[in-house]
């Protein structure tokens, strides 16, 4: 899987296929102009493959380049930031 993070705006949420139908998601909300990721969703029968990392990662290197600050609800998303604090010039709150 060499796949790449995509936006699907009229979801809402930021999704990285993982094979033909399957993706993982990281849903959000806009709020006062910031992204509020809010859930995090892995099949499960690709669950503790990493998967869901890189989704954050990706979800945080598209918010980055697009110069827009994500706040963190998503409990995945929190516990993945507290291990990569490079990621502190996208998060806001």
């Amino acid at each position: 899987m060499d796949a790449r993070v995509t936006e699907n705006i009229q979801q809402h949420r930021f999704e990285l296929p993982i094979t033909g139908q399957s993706f993982a998601v990281a849903y959000y909300t806009l709020q006062d102009g910031k992204v509020v990721l809010i859930h995090t969703e892995v099949p499960s029968e690709f669950s503790g493959q990493g998967i869901a990392s890189r989704l954050a990662q990706g979800t945080f290197e598209l918010l980055r380049k697009t110069g827009r600050k994500a706040v963190l609800k998503c409990p995945f998303m929190s516990h993945f930031f507290a291990k990569h604090p490079d990621y502190a010039d996208v998060v806001d709150g």
